[in-house]
């Protein structure tokens, strides 16, 4: 929980950015808004701290290493936090550009910077405050979309901005838009909700007051969201297969680099088992939007199926049924229990254009 030196909790996102420096040995690590000139941006002959107020490692208040080389920081009213991810070689395929699931991957990493950046650590879990830890509570993804408009490709510099913000009582709504840092265009987003689950009994539990008291300073009391209000997409409901699939990948299993330090498999496993099923199809198309429901926690010896089956334009009476796109829902299925459905998903594609 952030504190100040008088031992008062911040409770207020007024002067969220003031608070912070205040508490905060490190002032370069806030960022200023976009358009603010050569403090927005990286210079290459200096490393700044970047993270806010991590817990004190060797001497008190020190950054780490990591804080120190880290390229990003809270935004200037402390309500979000963005970061500059150059692609790597060993994360492009054959035509140069980046998977889905290491858009995944990087979605989550911002994630859990953000709550280090906030002084919180990750070393019972991913984003978890003291009160969670204390309550030995972690956050589980529940449901998961991502739309990409452009595919970064090797080398390129992308900015990820990140926020939060709690959603009903029991869990979190995260937001995230992708930039192409060189011009700042968008070329992505994603949204996702966490529900709160006991580490041990694997039960859902409320967002309590403590919890509350504790995000005030990071999140704001009016939503923001990063897909504009016509966009529904992420709203909608994903039907149920029947057995009619039309496309499957059979007797797929977990490995032990799948589990992650909250003890349970990474959810970029579950996509990459999704689109299993339809890898030999979708030559000549790239991946538009992924949405993904997780209605059941897979485990090491489960041995899955990945059912999928195409929709037809009758099912999408707001698509132009000439727009080129193919559309797929489809379903993970957990032999070792009587074919309990995981996983639920529908992608959309479009094709790849001549580079």
């Amino acid at each position: 929980m952030l504190m100040a030196a008088g031992g008062g909790f911040l409770a207020s996102n007024v002067s969220a950015t003031a608070q912070i420096r205040r508490i905060c040995p490190f002032p370069s690590s806030i960022i200023s808004p976009r358009g603010t000139g050569a403090a927005r941006r990286w210079n290459p002959n200096s490393l700044p701290v970047i993270s806010v107020a991590t817990e004190p490692k060797s001497p008190a208040n020190s950054p780490t290493l990591a804080d120190r080389v880290r390229l990003g920081g809270l935004t200037e009213d402390g309500l979000s936090y963005e970061e500059r991810i150059i692609v790597r070689s060993y994360e492009v395929g054959p035509n140069k550009t980046i998977t889905i699931q290491i858009i995944a991957s990087y979605l989550q990493d911002i994630a859990c910077n953000h709550f280090l950046s906030l002084g919180y650590t990750t070393d019972d879990g991913f984003s978890t405050t003291n009160s969670m830890r204390k309550l030995n509570l972690i956050l589980v993804l529940s449901r998961m979309h991502i739309e990409l408009y452009k595919y970064p490709a090797w080398n390129d510099v992308i900015e990820i901005e990140a926020w939060v913000h709690i959603e009903g009582n029991m869990g979190f709504r995260r937001q995230w838009i992708i930039k192409d840092y060189s011009t700042g265009e968008v070329i992505g987003r994603a949204t996702g909700k966490w529900l709160l689950m006991h580490q041990e009994t694997r039960r859902f539990h409320k967002v309590v007051s403590e919890i509350v008291d504790e995000c005030q300073i990071f999140t704001s009391n009016v939503p923001r969201y990063a897909f504009p209000d016509e966009n529904k997409a992420w709203l909608k409901k994903i039907e149920k297969i029947d057995e009619s699939y039309h496309y499957s990948k059979h007797r797929l299993e977990p490995r032990r680099t799948d589990v992650d330090m909250n003890d349970h498999l990474n959810y970029v496993t579950y996509i990459g088992w999704i689109l299993e099923s339809i890898s030999e199809i979708i030559n000549g198309y790239e991946l538009q939007s992924l949405t993904i429901d997780f209605r059941q926690e897979c485990r090491l010896g489960d041995i899955i199926d990945s059912l999928a089956i195409r929709e037809s334009s009758d099912d999408h009476h707001e698509h132009n049924v000439n727009d080129g796109l193919l559309r797929f829902r489809h379903s993970l299925r957990r032999l070792s229990s009587n074919g309990s459905e995981t996983t639920r998903a529908r992608t959309v594609w479009r094709k790849k254009t001549e580079k």
